[in-house]
C-alpha cells in the first residue's frame, strides 16, 4: 500500500498534462488573435479599394 500511494504522489506532483493544457489554450488564445486581426485587416484592405474604385469612377477619362 505504501508503494502505491507513493506511485500516486509522483504522479499528481507532476505538472506535464497541466503544461500541456496550458499550451493548448496559449496557441488557442493566439489563433483566435490572428482570425480576428486578419478579419480586421481584410475590411481595412476591402474599404482601400472601394475608395480606391469610388475615386476612379469619379475622374473623367480622356
Amino acid at each position: 500500500m505504501q508503494k502505491y500511494i507513493a506511485k500516486l504522489q509522483v504522479r499528481l506532483n507532476e505538472d506535464r498534462g497541466a503544461t500541456a493544457v496550458e499550451y493548448g489554450l496559449l496557441v488557442t488564445l493566439i489563433a483566435l488573435a490572428i482570425v480576428a486581426g486578419a478579419g480586421a485587416l481584410g475590411d481595412s484592405i476591402d474599404d482601400l479599394f472601394n475608395d480606391a474604385s469610388t475615386y476612379l469612377n469619379g475622374v473623367p477619362r480622356p
